[in-house]
């Protein structure tokens, strides 16, 4: 069909029209929101960075996650940040750890919506790594036991599925080993399958005080030149059990979310990060452009290029949106 006989604005001329020919439909069900947690009491200390955003002690974390689940999202992905660090990362594992205590305290206040936690060393290790370090460097092998361990104590704590972050070698399997082993074989795993070193996780670094002391991550997250080997990558996870798979960071990485989407028949979630959302927050702040509808634009290609889920800082604020 050419024009003059066929005129696509025919179908773009009301937004009746255009509602019914929508490929891409945004729904709240797709949010998942990321929250930091960090112990205390009365603690809402704002994230400079990324607007609106806080570190939440339990009683503050309970409130803004039954706000969100009064909203519709369906879950909450919590990272944790401790009162002390150390170079074993024990307050990863600990069973009155940040996380571990957050867990319990959503699962008793707010039961029905989903809990799910980061797996990963960084937040909770002295030097800022996500692994042990041996000889200057991050130890793939003796990291595995630790995440493992760490994922079976917020299991314990009540998760509903854990989120390994780390990007070790073998970390899913290791993990599934762990959980299965604690008679955890119902809880699922949402991997950090293709997870790059993205200049994008500044905001992130500044909000979850885990940036490396030394040196940066890029021997063991991806090149963000690389697509092929995102493939590899998910391939593995997805060999090792993963339920759920993951890329990180999501705007950037469109393409890839499109290749994973393809590719491999599991749900397929997506991370639209601490950078792209404050990038969007500042623009808007300073007037350059219209931060809502910014907003919407970029959760829907995301879900355009082929995620299921996306965990996302603007959650609430879509999630209000799409209520309209």
């Amino acid at each position: 069909m050419y024009f003059p006989d066929y005129r696509p604005r025919r179908l773009r001329r009301n937004e009746n029209f255009r509602r019914m020919i929508r490929e891409t439909k945004l729904s709240v069900d797709d949010l998942v929101y990321p929250l930091f947690c960090v112990p205390g009491k009365g603690v809402k200390k704002p994230i400079n960075s990324m607007t609106g955003h806080f570190q939440l002690s339990n009683d503050h974390l309970v409130a803004e996650v039954r706000k969100a689940k009064d909203l519709g999202i369906p879950a909450v992905l919590l990272f944790g940040i401790p009162d002390k660090k150390d170079e074993m990362a024990t307050g990863a594992f600990a069973k009155d750890g940040v996380i571990q205590k957050a867990v319990q305290a959503l699962k008793d206040k707010v039961p029905d919506i989903l809990v799910i936690t980061d797996v990963c060393l960084c937040e909770y290790t002295s030097h800022g790594h996500c692994g042990m370090i041996a000889g200057g460097d991050v130890d793939n092998d003796t990291t595995l036991e630790v995440l493992a361990e760490t994922a079976v104590s917020h299991a314990r704590a009540g998760a509903d599925m854990v989120a390994p972050s780390a990007m070790m070698d073998g970390q899913v399997g290791a993990i599934r080993e762990g959980l299965d082993e604690a008679d955890f074989a119902n809880i699922p795993i949402m991997a950090y399958a293709a997870k790059y070193a993205s200049s994008f996780y500044g905001p992130f670094r500044e909000a979850a005080e885990s940036a490396p002391q030394y040196g940066d991550r890029k021997s063991y997250q991806m090149d963000p030149a690389n697509s092929d080997e995102a493939i590899r990558e998910i391939n593995l996870d997805v060999e090792e059990g993963a339920d759920i798979i993951m890329v990180k960071p999501a705007l950037p990485y469109l393409d890839i979310i499109r290749r994973a989407k393809e590719e491999f028949d599991l749900p397929l979630a997506a991370y639209n990060v601490s950078g792209e959302f404050a990038m969007i927050k500042a623009a808007a702040n300073l007037g350059w452009l219209d931060g809502e509808k910014a907003m919407m634009e970029s959760l829907t290609a995301i879900k355009r290029a082929g995620a299921d889920i996306i965990i996302t800082y603007f959650a609430v604020e879509a999630a209000r949106v799409l209520q309209k």
